[in-house]
């Protein structure tokens, strides 16, 4: 019985038309001719004409419709038409695409095509309908296809065998650093942003002049792209420089703004160049809605003011706000500022992929140019040669004029009998049987001798130049000047548009800022829970705690402010203020925003003031000085700055505000010393600040020594003992002090030391 199926057309054992193939194999296979023809056929640009195949085919059907810069318009339905019908047979949507992104000066630095009708603009509108538009190609098209004619690059079957197209064009127009390019193939993508023509043209007539120069020296030519939307560069030169050097990198590009003074003192932001790629409206609709969640706090109000040219204002929520901060907040948010990706991935000799540094791509265009000189100089020669020949047998007839007109009136085969009796090639006696009568004239003679003397001139330079490198490297830096001078910088088209610019460093944090500051008091418990009420509350009486809880400490702040709170175990740790939980109920447990362990407690919580020193003191009596700025957190983990050995626990943190130090015991001993007797560190032990036989330190204070020493007394009222009534508690660091003065409260406590 056989059990193989019985499948149309052959089958797996007969000779038929299936035949077994592995999977994997066939995957590859087919995988692979897919990688490489979006590679090489769509996704990649040449790095000689810069184009991709698509576009390529645009400009050289273009060209054939006879679409040139002196021309009339013709309807694009027609142009893509012939583009697919003829070269590039992907569909018409993506022919047109292309096509009209080449007339798009916002999206293309120097346009290919000249458009006329809507080609779309800059808030992303799509262009009309093919049938709506008409286009023709520009000087920079028409420079692109210079030569063509003249055997200057290879030609190919187009798909279907019927056609030639170019295989790359002759491209006396830098267009891959011009123009740029940007695509995705198959496991590798490019990215490349325009350049400024005059730049380009000024970094290849040095490269010319010293084929050695060095990357660095190129830059000093080419500092960066130059986008057509404009906008300012921000990116540090030694970016730019590695960028250009490896083929890889980036640029920072913001939006150009500057500021507008307006009425009774206020001002407002104008934003008149936008970066590139960014579509306008999606610009505005993307800072409308954070305007609408409140994730830009320091802005007031925004209006998109443009007509034919950008103007988009945005006013301050207040005029006290800094116009730099204001901006730096808007640069981070929204794609006012933007990141162009370099990656110089472009194919090299037509079919090898490669990521070239800026000197490799000069070079390559140059070494193309080059290559063309030599084909159309070669090519003119050819031309020349016949012409002479030509004109050889011209002076021949002259010569010999009545023996000519006799064989070619009598004569039954005047060719042949031209071609035997003058010796006369082929050529010759073609040209001369098809001489016009009028033609022969002693006039025309002589303008056929002069003719004939300056072609054979032409021919003899043409000769040496293809003889001579140098001579070579001297005309294409000619037809580099003078591609310069039709775009240079005096130019409307060639002008710099991307201006350069250091980002301002804001000394600011930018997230603090764009946080909007409003007063507000913190409500710490004894049992740790915390929560914020609106202002500045002096009056506590009707707050609410849950059983058995009670208020702990109070704190005056802001919702920009980092609150600082330091526990028992010799941690601090770090919450901002915007953050905490509202008053409503009880609040939370500062345990959920923190790490802390359940045996220690919070022992103060304050306003972190940058700049500002500390001094940390133990029960055991060390203590010391350190900056606040390194107590702030970073984490839950918090920080650990002091450290304590059981049983002692951290007990006292007090601002340096003074230069006398008072510590005070369990033991209601008090001592005074000078503030430089206590060392200065950012985590540790620390020194003994007072020596205790029982007990541990209760409390600390730092003071000016003019000003005397303050505490709360029991009534709630501050109490200041000066200078001359504390001598006798003054002594030295890690003494044992003396029984505190008669009125100094109960609780061994100086009272609130922050606030």
């Amino acid at each position: 019985m056989n059990d193989k199926p019985n499948l149309p057309g052959g089958s797996f054992s007969g000779g038929g038309p299936i035949e077994p193939v592995q999977l994997q194999v066939a995957l590859e296979e087919r995988y692979l001719a897919y990688a490489l023809s979006t590679i090489m056929h769509r996704a990649l640009p040449d790095v000689r004409d810069g184009m991709k195949p698509v576009h390529r085919r645009i400009i050289y059907a273009m060209r054939e419709l006879g679409l040139t810069p002196e021309s009339g318009f013709l309807k694009c339905a027609k142009i893509v038409g012939d583009t697919m019908g003829d070269y590039h047979p992907h569909g018409d949507a993506s022919i047109y695409d292309a096509l009209a992104r080449l007339a798009q000066d916002f999206a293309v630095r120097y346009p290919l095509i000249d458009g006329q009708g809507n080609f779309g603009n800059i808030d992303g509108d799509n262009p009309a309908a093919p049938r709506y538009t008409e286009a023709r190609i520009t000087d920079v098209a028409a420079a692109l296809l210079e030569g063509i004619d003249e055997n200057a690059v290879d030609f190919r079957p187009n798909y279907d065998g019927r056609e030639q197209e170019p295989v790359v064009l002759p491209a006396a127009f830098p267009n891959l650093l011009a123009n740029g390019s940007a695509g995705i193939a198959v496991g590798m993508a490019t990215n490349i942003p325009p350049h400024n023509l005059d730049e380009i043209c000024a970094a290849l007539l040095h490269l010319i002049k010293h084929p050695n120069a060095t990357v660095e020296k190129l830059v000093e030519f080419i500092p960066g792209p130059d986008f057509p939307t404009g906008g300012t560069l921000v990116e540090p030169k030694e970016n730019i420089l590695e960028a250009y050097r490896t083929g890889r990198g980036g640029f920072r590009l913001r939006a150009k703004w500057h500021k507008e003074e307006t009425p009774r003192g206020g001002y407002q932001i104008i934003v008149t160049e936008i970066p590139y790629q960014v579509q306008k409206i999606r610009l505005v609709e993307k800072i409308a809605e954070l305007y609408q969640e409140k994730k830009l706090p320091l802005l007031g109000d925004m209006r998109d003011e443009s007509a034919e040219h950008i103007r988009i204002v945005f006013e301050p929520k207040t005029r006290t706000v800094d116009p730099l901060i204001l901006m730096e907040s808007l640069f981070k948010l929204t794609e006012l500022e933007t990141r162009f990706g370099l990656n110089m991935n472009v194919l090299t000799a037509g079919q090898i992929p490669a990521v070239l540094s800026l000197r490799d791509v000069l070079k390559h265009w140059l070494e193309h140019r080059q290559e063309v000189l030599v084909r159309r100089t070669e090519f003119r020669l050819d031309k020349i040669r016949h012409r002479l020949e030509v004109l050889d047998g011209y002076l021949i007839a002259y010569l010999n004029l009545d023996e000519v007109i006799r064989i070619v009136r009598f004569e039954d085969e005047p060719k042949q009998k031209l071609m035997s009796t003058f010796k006369l090639s082929d050529v010759q006696a073609d040209a001369i049987l098809n001489l016009r009568l009028r033609s022969l004239s002693r006039l025309e003679e002589i303008e056929i001798k002069a003719e004939h003397d300056k072609l054979s001139k032409e021919q003899r330079d043409l000769k040496k130049l293809l003889a001579s490198d140098d001579l070579q490297w001297e005309k294409i830096a000619e037809q580099v000047k003078a591609t310069r001078e039709a775009w240079s910088k005096k130019t409307v088209i060639g002008r710099r548009r991307t201006q350069f610019a250091v980002a301002p460093t804001i000394d600011i944090d930018l997230e603090q800022a764009m946080i909007e500051k409003e007063p507000i008091t913190i409500i710490l418990s004894d049992k740790g829970w915390i929560r914020t009420l609106k202002g500045h509350q002096d009056d506590l009486s009707k707050l609410d705690f849950k059983q058995g809880d009670g208020l702990k400490r109070v704190l005056k702040a802001s919702t920009t402010d980092k609150i600082i709170i330091f526990a028992t175990n010799g941690r601090f740790f770090t919450l901002e203020a915007n953050q905490l939980p509202g008053g409503r109920g009880h609040g939370e447990p500062v345990r959920l925003m923190v790490d802390l362990e359940e045996n220690n407690d919070f022992v103060e919580m304050f306003v972190h003031e940058p700049g500002r020193k500390l001094l940390v003191c133990a029960t055991s009596g060390h203590g010391f000085i350190v900056p606040e700025d390194e107590v702030v957190a970073s984490t839950r983990k918090g920080k650990q700055i002091i450290n304590c050995e059981t049983p002692a626990e951290a007990r006292v943190c007090v601002p340096v505000e003074g230069d006398y130090v008072a510590t005070v015991g369990e033991n209601r001993k008090m001592l005074v010393f000078k503030l430089d007797e206590v060392n200065e560190m950012t985590r540790g032990k620390g020194v003994f600040l007072q020596r205790f036989k029982d007990g541990g330190l209760s409390d600390a204070r730092v003071f000016k020594k003019s000003e005397g020493l303050t505490w709360l007394d029991g009534a709630g009222r501050n109490y200041t003992l000066p200078w001359s009534d504390l001598k006798e508690w003054v002594g030295e660091r890690a003494q044992a002090g003396r029984m505190a003065p008669k009125g100094f409260p109960r609780s061994n406590k100086f009272g609130p030391s922050f606030g």
